[in-house]
């Protein structure tokens, strides 16, 4: 099967991230997987087998025509068999690319509870018959959609994202190396979070949490990430005077080494489609005390603790809670055994897959160069 995605971009994000995983195991499946991003930077590794078209797109409509120009041309040359657009930019470029060029089946995958706001809700109307399917990536998440009449309930159907649990595993080895790198010795508690760092995401009241805790026993807060309310949060620890506790680490690399490294992790966002840093986590056996944003429960079950949204006092106390508690091997095996069988990147392929090849049942089933489905 011929497979093209297409993506906002390839920065650091979860949903980014989701794009490259799911490209690898298409090709390791033994599916050719094509890529047209609209913005050139790359910060996700994408496969060399990957052919890909890295455009540049800006907010102004010679732009757009310019980019939708480039992408019909490589579209009709890679001829794909289904196209898979993922994120909000993306999922309405492909559309407007459906428009101009015959292309097959579209499904155009929402990654967030609101993709971001009223507008962006209006514009999924407008255009929702321009595509095959909408997925979204929790119950919740397709919930909001319907609500808001971005789309009708027959044309959304929910895809969990899928995570890799060989890369993210339980390493003893590797947690005490990477806590020796961080200064950390056997007694202090490593608390971690890990996101983008943005109003919605909420660190500054995970700050206000962590200085509300019992500090009897000796306690650390990581966050790594980056983006706009970073200057906000480094405003927060020197206010509470935590700057000898408390470290914003910056975009990060070496995530499985963190969440090995770590005692607790914590998610205190208002707003998620579903939260993939959580089922990381719980690969790696870690505890995880999250807010009830979208996406929560449905990954995390009834395991570990999940507090009201922007209770700050509810999230200090389950913080304290969670430390206070030994983690045995047994919890830490629950919690993998949770995500490896509901929501491990192969189990996610399986379904992409298909759903690709519902839509287009030929798909792949002719020798030769592949042609788009009769019913584009």
């Amino acid at each position: 099967m011929r497979i093209l995605l297409v993506t906002t971009g390839l920065r650091m994000g979860g949903a980014e991230q989701q794009v490259a995983a799911l490209a690898r195991e298409f090709l390791a499946r033994g599916h050719q997987v094509g890529l047209i991003s609209l913005t050139p930077d790359c910060e996700v590794p994408m496969p060399d087998a990957v052919e890909r078209l890295m455009l540049d797109l800006h907010k102004n409509p010679l732009s757009l025509i310019q980019a939708l120009r480039a992408a019909r041309r490589f579209a009709m040359h890679w001829r794909p068999d289904v196209v898979s657009a993922h994120m909000f930019h993306a999922n309405l470029f492909a559309r407007l690319l459906s428009r101009i060029a015959r292309i097959p089946p579209l499904v155009c995958a929402a990654h967030s509870f609101s993709e971001g706001g009223r507008l962006r809700m209006r514009l999924y109307r407008l255009t929702s018959r321009w595509c095959t399917l909408t997925t979204q990536v929790s119950e919740a998440s397709r919930a909001e959609m319907i609500r808001s009449g971005a789309v009708s309930a027959d044309r959304v159907r929910v895809m969990y994202n899928g995570i890799d649990t060989d890369k993210f595993r339980p390493d003893p080895a590797l947690r005490a190396s990477t806590r020796a790198q961080l200064g950390l010795d056997a007694q202090t508690r490593l608390i971690l979070t890990i996101g983008r760092l943005a109003a919605e995401k909420a660190q500054v009241m995970l700050i206000d949490a962590f200085a509300r805790m019992d500090h009897t026993t000796p306690a650390r807060l990581l966050i790594a990430g980056d983006g706009p309310q970073r200057p906000a949060l480094a405003a927060r620890i020197a206010r509470h005077g935590l700057g000898d506790t408390a470290t914003l680490l910056g975009t990060r690399r070496d995530i499985p080494a963190l969440l090995n490294a770590a005692d607790l992790f914590v998610l205190s966002s208002r707003v998620e489609g579903m939260p993939l840093v959580i089922g990381e986590a719980m690969a790696c056996g870690r505890p995880v005390v999250a807010t009830a944003a979208p996406g929560v429960a449905e990954l995390m079950g009834d395991i570990d603790t999940i507090v009201p949204i922007d209770d700050t006092d509810a999230l200090a106390a389950a913080m304290h809670a969670a430390l206070d508690q030994d983690s045995t091997s047994d919890a830490a095996a629950t919690r993998r055994e949770r995500i490896v069988t509901h929501f491990g990147i192969g189990s996610a392929t399986d379904r992409w897959l298909a759903l690709f090849e519902q839509l287009c049942p030929q798909a792949g089933t002719r020798p030769g160069p592949v042609r788009p489905c009769a019913d584009a």
